[in-house]
C-alpha cells in the first residue's frame, strides 16, 4: 500500500471512530464539506445498508455540512417521534419551504402566530370537512374522466405518467381553488400544469439547498407560477375550497405579508397538494396494471359495491362514495399501500434544540448536539425481509388478512408500532394525507369502473432515485397504456 493510501485509509478510520462518548460513529468522508452527499444522492438506500452493517443501528453521516445521526431499527423510532420538544421539525421545514417557494420565513417577530394559525386550518382535511372537500374530487374527477370518455370512442393509448398528471393535477387545482371561468378553462389549467412540471424537476435541488440562480429558467417559471395565486386572478376562480379561502383571510390579516408573498404561499400549497400525489397515483396505476390478479380482485370490489348500492358505473352517470365505503375497499386500499410502500422514500427529520441526550430501548444512549440532525429512513423499513416477505415483490393483497385490514406486522418476532411511513411520522406526518388517500381511491375507482386498461408496450419502469428522502420516487421513463369504455355488461 502507498504511503498516500495509508494516510488516506488511517484518516478515514479516525473520522468514524474518533467521537466524544455517548456519539454514534461518525462516516465523515474525504471531500470538504460534501462529505458523503455525493454517494449518498447516488442511492441512499444502498449507503444506509452497507453502513447499518458495518456499524450497526446508528451512525452519524456527513452530508453536505450537516451531520445527521440516523436510526436504523424501527422499535426506536417512537423514542425520536415523541420527543418532538428536543426533535423540532417545523423551523426546518419553514426556512426550507420559504427558500424553494419564495415567501418570507415565518419568523414570530414579523408575523406572530402566523404558523399557528395556517396548522389550525389542516382541521378543513379531517372529518366532516374532509368528507365535503373529497366529495367535490369526486365530482371533478369524474367530469374530466367525463370528458375523456367524450374523446375515446376506440381504444386510446397514451402515456401513463402524463395521464396521471393531467387529471390529478386538474381535479385537485379545481377542487381546492376552483375553476376557471373562460371557455378554454382547460388549457388555462394546462398551461399551469406545464410550468408546475417544470418548477418540479428542479425541486430536488431547491431541496439540496443549490440556489436557484444556477437551475437555469427555474426561477422565471416559479414567478409565472406564483403570480397565476396573485388576489386579482384568484378571484376569478370559482368554487374553491374552503382551506383555501381560510388560508386567504389568514393572510389577509398580516399586513406586513406583501401579496407576491401570500401568492407564494398558495403556490406552495398547491405543490404540497400534489406535488408527491401525482407519482403515488401513477404507482398505484402502473403495478395494478403489470399484475392482472391484481386489477382483477380491485375491479371485481369496486363493481360489487356498485351493484350493492344501486349505482349505475358508466361516464353519464353520477357516482357518490361515503367515506365509510371508500375505507372499506379493503382491496383498493391494499394495493395502493402496497405502491406506496414500494415507491415512498421519504426521510423523517428533527433537528436537536439543546445538546441534549435522547434515550432508546435497551438502556441505549445517543448524545446529541445543538443542531444536529436526527433521521428516521423508512424505505429500509419497508424493503426489510424480516418485515415483508419478498420485499421487492408487489403483494397487492399484502395488507390483508382474513378479509380484512391487516395492521399487525412483526420484526424479530415483536409487533412493530410502525410499519408502513409513506407519508411521515409525529409532528411531520403530512397533515393532508387522508386526502390524498381518498384522491388516489377515487382515481383508480372511477378509472377501473369506467374504462377496460392495460399495458400498450413491455418495458420496466424503475425508480428514478433523485428525489430519494424527498417523498414519491417518480418513474425512470413514463410508459404507454391504452384504455376504451367498459361494455354496461361486463
Amino acid at each position: 500500500m502507498s504511503c498516500s493510501h495509508a494516510k488516506a485509509n488511517s484518516w478515514l478510520f479516525f473520522s468514524v471512530f474518533n467521537r466524544k462518548t455517548g456519539e454514534p460513529p461518525l462516516i465523515n468522508g474525504w471531500i470538504p464539506y460534501l462529505g458523503k452527499a455525493l454517494i449518498f444522492r447516488k442511492d441512499a438506500f444502498k449507503f444506509l445498508l452497507d453502513q447499518q452493517k458495518k456499524l450497526g443501528d446508528i451512525f452519524t453521516v456527513h452530508i453536505a455540512g450537516r451531520y445527521i445521526t440516523f436510526i436504523m431499527d424501527p422499535f426506536q423510532y417512537v423514542y425520536v417521534i415523541r420527543n418532538s420538544k428536543q426533535l423540532e421539525f417545523h423551523e426546518f421545514a419553514n426556512k426550507m419551504a420559504s427558500k424553494t417557494f419564495d415567501y418570507p420565513a415565518l419568523s414570530k417577530g414579523k408575523f406572530p402566530d402566523l404558523k399557528e394559525n395556517l396548522h389550525r386550518i389542516y382541521q378543513y382535511l379531517q372529518g366532516k370537512p374532509l368528507d365535503i372537500i373529497s366529495d367535490h374530487m369526486m365530482k371533478n374527477l369524474q367530469d374530466i374522466f367525463e370528458w375523456k370518455c367524450s374523446q375515446a370512442t376506440d381504444w386510446e393509448t397514451e402515456k401513463m405518467y402524463k395521464f396521471c398528471c393531467s387529471v390529478m393535477f386538474e381535479a385537485s387545482f379545481v377542487t381546492l381553488y376552483g375553476r376557471v371561468p373562460a371557455a378554454d378553462g382547460h388549457k388555462v389549467i394546462s398551461e399551469i400544469r406545464d410550468k408546475f412540471i417544470k418548477f418540479d424537476a428542479s425541486f430536488p435541488y431547491l431541496a439540496a439547498n443549490i440556489p436557484i440562480e444556477l437551475l437555469g429558467a427555474t426561477k422565471k417559471v416559479r414567478k409565472e407560477l406564483i403570480h397565476h395565486f396573485l388576489l386579482q386572478n384568484m378571484t376569478k376562480w370559482l368554487g374553491g375550497s374552503k382551506v383555501v379561502q381560510a388560508r386567504q383571510d389568514i393572510f389577509e390579516k398580516y399586513e406586513l405579508l406583501g401579496d407576491y408573498d401570500k401568492a407564494a404561499h398558495h403556490f406552495a400549497f398547491l405543490w404540497a397538494s400534489v406535488g408527491n400525489t401525482i407519482p403515488a397515483t401513477f404507482w398505484a396505476m402502473y403495478y395494478l396494471l403489470r399484475h392482472p390478479e391484481a386489477l382483477a380482485a380491485v375491479r371485481d370490489e369496486i363493481d360489487h359495491l356498485l351493484q350493492s348500492t344501486g349505482q349505475k358505473r358508466g361516464p353519464t352517470y353520477n357516482i357518490h362514495l361515503t367515506r365509510e365505503q371508500l375505507d372499506n375497499l379493503v382491496y383498493l386500499e391494499s394495493a395502493l399501500n402496497e405502491s406506496l410502500r414500494m415507491c415512498s422514500s421519504s426521510m423523517n427529520i428533527r433537528i436537536s434544540q439543546e445538546d441534549f441526550v435522547l434515550k432508546l430501548e435497551g438502556n441505549q444512549e445517543v448524545v446529541l448536539r445543538k443542531g444536529d440532525w436526527i433521521a428516521l429512513y423508512p424505505q429500509i423499513l419497508h424493503m426489510d425481509p424480516e418485515v415483508y416477505e419478498d420485499p421487492k415483490e408487489y403483494k397487492f393483497d399484502r395488507y390483508i388478512e382474513n378479509g380484512k385490514k391487516k395492521t399487525t406486522f412483526y420484526k424479530a418476532g415483536r409487533k412493530l408500532k410502525y410499519f408502513l411511513m409513506p407519508f411521515g411520522s409525529g409532528i411531520s406526518m403530512c397533515p393532508g394525507r387522508f386526502l390524498a388517500m381518498n384522491e388516489m381511491k377515487m382515481f383508480l375507482f372511477i378509472l377501473l369502473s369506467h374504462f377496460d386498461v392495460e399495458l400498450a408496450e413491455n418495458k420496466a419502469v424503475r425508480l428514478d432515485n433523485s428525489r430519494m428522502g424527498l417523498g414519491i420516487l417518480l418513474p425512470d421513463v413514463d410508459i404507454a397504456f391504452r384504455y376504451k369504455l367498459r361494455s354496461l355488461r361486463n
